[in-house]
């Protein structure tokens, strides 16, 4: 016989480490009981890391829309030829990132399209240019599929390229190109992507050279519950083995402009209820996580209020020049003011600190 929900979350909030199969059943929860599922999640929250909301005062740089595969869920990526390419040169990736260190930015960010031209020596050259531009900022770049790419097209192991990538200024991975850690989703989504076995190989390899990275999910197109489950569970074993993410950061799947959702192959996007679930479910199951991320850019302001009421303790980043969700159909992307921050924090009764992409507080 099934326990009543209200043991099961005073079983999490004693210490006992849930299942797959029990985060299938959390994840599936209709009516008032997200509430109850969002409260313990919030406690737990309260537990781990206290009452401060984060942030990190970063930008974007998207160096490249050019982009050798065709990602189901991606509004971003062109192939050349098309009308609205862009590729920023030397010159312009260098201008970039002098002004992010004049914006007082602690981080720059970039993730862009696998240009057919790009090599490993392309990565590591655009992380020197920023370093030598930024001095001091941190650069939070690149993902497993960008490093399989980049020792593919340089006949190099994966393991060179992040060695090569630090070398030229890299300080943390993104945890991207996860999106469903489940292959029969990926082969769906994104078939040109390296496999979970691949994704998960470069994580612990970046881990285990000293280069931390996020964690991410990207929900609310065609996978199930199961899938959801599983992925959460991969991402909690490389953390009870490496202790390398930084953060978990669920990002909800953008659906308007979409190859995947215009071939009726996604449905509209994850509903409220399944944000929020998943904001509560993940703090509760990634009990080896201090930290998860509302993410403003994919669901909103108020809903990433919610997020911090059912267990999220961070705001993500300011985002000077978001493209890459603005692309696929969302709105309001490019910069959210720390003092709105504030006042979403402060109508929770709760204190805003800015952070490094470590999570270290910042003064003032």
């Amino acid at each position: 016989m099934t326990p009543p929900l209200s043991e099961m979350l005073d079983d999490v909030l004693a210490g006992h480490r849930l299942t797959e199969e029990e985060v299938v059943r959390l994840l599936s929860t209709r009516g008032r009981e997200v509430w109850a599922i969002a409260a313990a999640a919030d406690e737990l929250r309260e537990r781990k890391v206290g009452d401060t909301v984060t942030y990190v005062r970063n930008q974007n740089i998207n160096v490249t829309n050019i982009c050798v595969n065709a990602c189901g869920f991606c509004g971003f990526s062109r192939k050349s030829g098309d009308v609205d390419t862009f590729f920023y040169d030397e010159a312009a990736v260098r201008e970039k990132a002098r002004a992010a260190r004049e914006r007082g930015v602690t981080e720059v960010c970039t993730v862009s399209g696998l240009h057919p031209e790009f090599d490993a020596q392309s990565y590591a050259g655009i992380y020197s240019w920023i370093r030598d531009e930024a001095p001091g900022v941190h650069i939070h770049a690149s993902n497993p599929m960008e490093v399989a790419y980049a020792a593919r097209k340089s006949g190099i192991s994966t393991r060179e390229v992040l060695e090569m990538m630090r070398n030229g200024g890299l300080g943390t991975l993104c945890g991207t190109a996860a999106e469903i850690l489940v292959d029969d989703v990926r082969r769906v989504i994104c078939p040109d992507k390296v496999d979970t076995a691949t994704w998960t190989r470069i994580i612990k390899e970046a881990h285990g050279l000293g280069i931390r990275s996020t964690a991410t999910i990207m929900y609310g197109h065609c996978e199930s519950e199961a899938d959801r489950a599983r992925h959460l569970s991969i991402l909690r074993d490389i953390q009870d083995e490496t202790r390398g993410f930084t953060e978990f950061v669920p990002l909800s799947f953008i659906h308007p402009n979409t190859p995947l959702y215009r071939a009726g192959l996604a449905r509209a996007g994850a509903t409220g209820r399944e944000d929020l679930l998943m904001f509560a479910v993940s703090r509760l199951f990634l009990d080896n996580f201090d930290h998860i991320q509302a993410s403003w850019v994919k669901v909103g302001t108020k809903m990433a209020e919610l997020g911090l009421l059912a267990g999220a303790d961070d705001l993500g980043g300011t985002l000077f020049e978001e493209s890459i969700s603005r692309e696929a159909g969302a709105r309001d992307t490019d910069y959210l003011d720390p003092a709105e921050m504030r006042r979403i924090a402060g109508d929770l009764g709760r204190v805003l600190r800015q952070r490094t992409t470590t999570y270290a507080l910042l003064q003032g």
